[in-house]
């Protein structure tokens, strides 16, 4: 990176190695983001380089702001590759039955879906009352999206073997204030894919757009589909998809944060923009919801692409595919433990049986060995469940996986279930979320032992178990205020 000359500023604060050391130092208590034992938050390629590519293509250009592409066309240069790349892996482009398709690069899937619903909303001015059909196992961010943009949502339940929702149940929630429908490929909970050609129908039919939320999977199962798996069609070779978000900072590899949504053509988009002249400063115009926007995480994106290459990506999804058919079977062969889904695409989802072991003190044992993966509540009559979202960096300790499952099975059983207080229990079950005060959430995290690093428990078994014996208000206004005395500032 070419630095001007500046002249000498005295500093007079802590020396630089020193705040390095205080960072390396506070890393220290995080999960490891590296090594291929974290199935959850990050994803490792397991390439080596490629962490110093990716900070050093952020560096050339953390100072640049995507504010105005004018000033800065290095940036509108990279992200219209980014969306190139993304247009073209994902079925639009020169060639296709999609030919105009259009994008944004965006901060992280959240940011994608949230811009997918306000398009679709403000395409409908004659909509008093818009309303969006989903899933119920669409991600959060739709729900994130509905309250932000004050718009409906209309969750359509999954049937309770397929994970999915029945196609017919999708198309009677549309009615004539229905803006959008959106269907996932995969769900991130269980890693299944929705029908999305027969959901893009009955949209189509209806004249609603129908997003595709690929923000897991888009990077993943073209790749996929080349290699032989059975991927049912997703992506804009369907007619009524109308736009797709692909998340680069998952199986693209890319450092956080860079999504891309895509419109099939640029009319789906021109909702999306939000520009505003009425005031004595510059004339504001936003693709996406931030203005200033650093350069640094799209270069990073920019540069991790082209290292990897089309190639590199065929090859790392391979070794993601193996790695899922291993910690498959090391499910499948551990009494009291079935899969809740058969994997399509990059995702392990397990829960117990019956006999089986109680499933918040699995993770805490397999976490005390080295494994972390990520625990889910019951919902709807589906059970508390084990997900791991797998990378390719995974493979190489793929094997080890069995063995220490196993194991953590064991442990769990001779630990036991956690049994909460019946006056525990009676409060989770009759206390409502506005009776919650912070003194109460304080005193249950003190009562429950919530200390250790930076304030968190070592052990999670407990706290996963009152939450999931709370009606989901509850759990969501005890999250609220637990995280709320988490971050409280430092003098």
């Amino acid at each position: 990176m070419i630095d001007e000359d500046r002249s000498a500023l005295p500093v007079h604060g802590v020396p630089g190695e020193r705040v390095l050391a205080e960072i390396r130092e506070l890393r220290g208590m995080d999960r490891p983001t590296h090594g291929g034992r974290l199935f959850a938050y990050v994803y490792d390629p397991g390439v080596a380089g490629l962490d110093a590519l990716a900070a050093a293509a952020y560096a050339e250009s953390a100072h640049v702001n995507g504010l105005d592409p004018t000033a800065f066309p290095s940036l509108l240069a990279m992200e219209n590759a980014l969306v190139g790349a993304a247009a073209r892996l994902l079925g639009g482009g020169p060639g296709t039955s999609a030919p105009d398709v259009v994008g944004s690069v965006t901060s992280g899937g959240t940011e994608s879906l949230i811009l997918a619903v306000k398009a679709a909303r403000d395409a409908r001015p004659d909509v008093a009352a818009p309303r969006i059909v989903v899933p119920a196992s669409a991600h959060a961010a739709f729900a994130k999206a509905a309250h932000y943009l004050r718009v409906e949502l209309d969750p359509v339940p999954l049937d309770p073997v397929t994970l999915r929702p029945a196609v017919a149940d999708m198309a009677a929630a549309i009615r004539p204030e229905t803006v959008l429908v959106a269907c996932s490929a995969p769900s991130y909970a269980h890693g299944v894919i929705d029908p999305v050609e027969q959901v893009a129908e009955v949209a189509a039919a209806a004249g609603v757009r129908c997003h595709v939320d690929a923000c897991f999977g888009g990077w993943t199962l073209p790749y996929l589909r080349r290699l032989g798996a059975p991927v049912p069609a997703f992506d804009f070779a369907v007619p009524g998809v109308t736009s797709i978000s692909v998340d680069l900072h998952k199986y693209a590899y890319a450092p956080k944060g860079v999504s891309v949504l895509l419109h099939r053509d640029p009319a789906l988009r021109a909702p999306q923009y939000f520009a505003y002249a009425d005031w004595p400063g510059y004339t504001m115009i936003n693709p996406v919801i931030s203005s200033t926007r650093s350069g640094g995480p799209i270069a990073a994106a920019y540069a991790t692409l082209r290292h990897l290459g089309d190639d590199g990506y065929l090859e790392l999804t391979r070794r993601t595919r193996e790695a899922v058919g291993v910690l498959a079977d090391a499910v499948r062969d551990v009494d009291g433990l079935r899969l809740v889904a058969e994997p399509e695409s990059t995702v392990v989802c397990f829960t117990a049986t019956d006999s089986g072991p109680d499933l918040f003190v699995l993770v805490d044992e397999l976490a005390a060995r080295g494994w972390h993966t990520q625990p889910q509540l019951t919902y709807a009559g589906l059970p508390r469940s084990v997900h791991l979202t797998v990378a390719a960096a995974v493979a190489p300790r793929a094997a080890e996986f069995g063995p220490a499952l196993t194991n953590a099975v064991a442990a769990a059983r001779a630990h036991g279930p956690v049994v909460l207080p019946p006056q525990l229990l009676a409060l989770a079950g009759s206390l409502t979320s506005e009776a919650l005060t912070r003194e109460l959430v304080a005193g249950l995290a003190d009562g429950l032992g919530l200390a250790g690093r930076a304030g968190l428990p070592d052990r999670m078994a407990v706290v996963n178990t009152l939450l999931d014996a709370a009606p989901v208000p509850l759990r969501e206004r005890l999250l609220v205020e637990f995280v709320g005395l988490l971050q409280r500032p430092t003098w």
